[in-house]
């Protein structure tokens, strides 16, 4: 069986994108003095994502019941690769910005790198992040907020050129 390295990537980048957003959902909004009309702006970025997610992915129980599947199977350590990667950047109690790192990491895939280009996943490979960058980096006035977004943004860098460069085992 011949697999697209680039098709399991850009799955289990997506299913890491959509875990994050069900774990933290609203997280980063309540831990940062932002304004009602950017909390507004991310939630509805994040929602607009979360659906975009759930219309190519399978729901969580398909990947797992069909974990033995050999494709299926690569995506689940793809995933938990991600996972174990993204982990290393952060210990107990630091402050996490779940959709800057979601955006992040999934314009560094698609915009930066042009990895996932298929038809499937065109929404990613259009869609208009630097809008996203514009909300939560530059039009921000509270410094350690932006900050955070900046560490958010080379964490999903590093972790986007591991996964490019990462082999199949």
């Amino acid at each position: 069986m011949i697999i697209n390295s680039y098709k399991v990537k850009t799955e289990a980048l997506l299913l890491l994108c959509r875990d994050i957003i069900d774990s933290y959902s609203k997280e980063s909004s309540s831990i940062f003095t932002i304004s009602k009309e950017k909390i507004e702006f991310i939630d509805n970025r994040i929602k607009d994502l979360l659906k975009s997610l759930n219309i190519v992915l399978q729901p969580n129980d398909y990947y797992i019941r069909n974990h033995l599947v050999s494709r299926i199977n690569i995506i689940l350590k793809t995933h938990s690769y991600l996972q174990k990667t993204i982990q290393k950047y952060f210990k107990d109690g630091d402050k996490f910005d779940p959709a800057m790192l979601c955006f992040a990491l999934l314009s560094t895939w698609f915009a930066e790198l042009g990895r996932g280009n298929f038809k499937e996943f065109i929404y990613f490979t259009i869609y208009p992040y630097s809008e996203v960058y514009d909300k939560l980096l530059i039009n921000i006035q509270d410094q350690e907020f932006r900050t955070l977004n900046i560490k958010m943004l080379t964490i999903a860098e590093e972790t986007i050129i591991k996964l490019d460069n990462y082999k199949f085992k």
